[in-house]
């Protein structure tokens, strides 16, 4: 991970996940819409749309020199990385509006196409070890070699726990559709809450509990420090594990060393004290010091019924941050619909990137970020274009190039508080990160699949494509909960997360396969991910046509795609729409 010597500057753990490949499959080149359905999926969703009654892309199509005109502009070195608060971020922001504008969008946010998203920059300015007294004797874990501790509580004055008991709650989580509470008939107020990374179903690899080994938001870190922070918890600390983290120690330090952000809007929320990680081995000495088996509380963790354990012990730290305001912006048009203007499909994509480390002279400090995310951002105006040209539907369509997502998501966030269209009145989201330039694929990848009927549009867009669609081949994962779309989904409006795969059309799966893994290992976040003459805009190109059918028959019809059943966001949907 970088550091970038910024206005604004921090990698968060919740930044888009890049892009991902799909699984293995036969080598036809495509499989049926009904086929590509989730198993446990509802008979008339699998169904999915004829292809032969989905819309098409109005002529001449989506323009491949348009779109790479824009992501060799917007990925240029004199837009600077486009880091918000800097001259190259609010050159994107006048270039997308100018381009709106000139397509003929009306301003999306009442008469402005311009949607502030005021925030708070907090700097870690004192940061203390964690002292736990155990046993009559102190134990000191200090930071990057066994913990991480911030806070994000709003003003300078030093967040702290004394004297706090400390309680293992095993995984944290209060799911009622799943009949599991980790808080059950406890009172952690004051306390210190130590919990495991992922969820119950990942542990157990048991497909009947949560939703197997695919993590669902309840393993996020995330929701685990919000639910703490609920229950009236002092400080929350996870545990860090490799593999069902999916990143290693060094990503959790780069990533909580820096700047953390809190948007105004959010600065009423719950939040503990002081939120932090533990090495699995400082856990693990935790736990020994306290009498306890670290695996065994871990095993037990994973079943119904798991009880808390108090540890015997108590944490005391400290925090005190810096804390400056600013301003960014999401940029939002509308194609208003002329039925029924007061429901709306979304398509979204983050104009940010990381911008420059200043201590890198000339362009090879640059974060350009082509692939991530100037490739989503001139799909997004190219759709655009191609909905203009198609005119005005029954129901409107809302474009939104949104800001921080590589700050911890929190353009979407703040849309998601202050939404143009009510979320029941939202028909659905599609979200465009990192999009896959390798040229055309047999393949679709879906990201989180197996959450929505949206799938099932996107399956028949892809049959008549002579493609199929397929799942992520990480799911433990959790990418689904690390782009914007998820805060779409956090306030239920079904929301599709997905790119073009990695079978190649002429040159097969190991071809995708080596170009994701080069992607990944050398120019994902770093100043080699730059715009080149050479990409393959072919599969992109198919991709975005994707989308535009998607969406086009969603505000042409009276269509409201559901959650499919079991998954966490269908409750707060169901609610929406009530």
């Amino acid at each position: 991970m970088i550091r970038l010597i910024l206005a604004l500057l921090i990698l968060s753990l919740a930044a888009c996940g890049g892009d991902r490949n799909g699984t293995e499959t036969s080598d036809e080149s495509a499989q049926s819409a009904a086929q590509s359905q989730p198993a446990d999926a509802p008979d008339d969703a699998a169904e999915g749309e004829s292809g032969d009654e989905l819309p098409t892309v109005p002529e001449p199509g989506i323009e491949a020199e348009r779109f790479a005109e824009h992501v060799a502009t917007l990925a240029s070195d004199e837009y600077q990385g486009r880091a918000p608060g800097t001259r190259g971020g609010r050159m994107t922001i006048d270039y997308l509006v100018r381009q709106f504008s000139e397509m003929g969008l009306a301003p999306g946010y009442g008469d402005s196409y311009l949607q502030p998203v005021p925030m708070n920059e907090l700097t870690n300015a004192e940061r203390s070890d964690i002292r736990v007294e155990v046993g009559g004797e102190e134990k000191v874990y200090s930071y990057p070699e066994d913990m991480v501790i911030n806070s994000r509580r709003l003003g300078t004055d030093p967040q702290s726990v004394e004297d706090s008991e400390i309680v293992f709650v095993g995984y944290g989580v209060v799911a009622p559709e799943y009949d599991w509470n980790d808080y059950a008939g406890l009172d952690v107020e004051g306390k210190t809450v130590v919990i495991l990374v992922n969820d119950p179903g990942f542990a157990s690899g048991d497909e009947n509990l949560f939703n197997g080994r695919e993590m669902t938001y309840y393993g996020r870190w995330t929701y685990k420090y919000e639910e703490a922070a609920r229950q009236g918890a002092a400080a929350a600390l996870v545990v860090h594990e490799t593999e069902p983290a999916s990143y290693p120690w060094e990503v959790v330090v780069n990533s909580w060393s820096g700047a953390e952000f809190v948007l105004t809007s959010d600065e009423n929320e719950p939040r503990v004290a002081l939120e932090g990680w533990l090495t699995v081995d400082a856990a693990r000495d935790l736990f020994t010091r306290s009498g306890q088996d670290y695996d065994a509380l871990k095993e037990s963790a994973r079943q119904p019924g798991f009880e808390a354990v108090s540890l015997g012990a108590t944490a005391n730290a400290e925090v005190r941050n810096s804390v400056r305001s600013g301003t960014s912006y999401n940029v939002l048009a509308l194609l208003p619909g002329e039925e029924r203007p007061d429901e709306a499909v979304i398509y979204m994509a983050h104009w940010d990137h990381l911008g420059r480390n200043m201590a890198i002279s000339g362009s090879d400090g640059i974060y350009n970020g082509a692939v991530d995310n100037a490739s989503g951002t001139a799909g997004l105006l190219e759709l655009a274009r191609s909905h203009v040209r198609a005119g005005a539907a029954d129901r409107s369509i809302l474009f939104a190039a949104v800001t921080l997502e590589e700050y911890g998501l929190l353009g979407s966030r703040h849309y998601s508080n202050d939404p143009v269209f009510e979320p029941g009145q939202t028909v659905a989201g599609i979200n465009m990160d990192a999009l896959t330039v390798l040229g055309p694929t047999n393949d679709v990848t879906v990201v989180g699949y197996g959450a929505s009927e949206l799938e099932g549009i996107l399956a028949a867009a892809a049959e008549r494509q002579g493609r199929h669609i397929e799942q992520e081949p990480s799911p433990e994962a959790g990418y689904y909960y690390r782009s914007d779309h998820f805060n779409l989904a956090k306030i239920g409006i079904p929301a599709l997360y997905a790119k073009g795969g990695v079978d190649h059309r002429e040159h097969g799966r190991e071809f995708g396969l080596e170009w994701q893994a080069e992607y990944r290992a050398e120019r994902y976040h770093k100043p080699a991910d730059t715009w080149s003459d050479d990409w393959d805009l072919r599969g992109v190109i198919e991709d975005l046509e994707l989308y535009y059918v998607v969406g086009r028959h969603l505000v042409e019809s009276d269509d409201w795609p559901e959650w499919y059943e079991g998954n966490e966001f269908k409750a707060i949907r169901e609610e929406s729409r009530q």
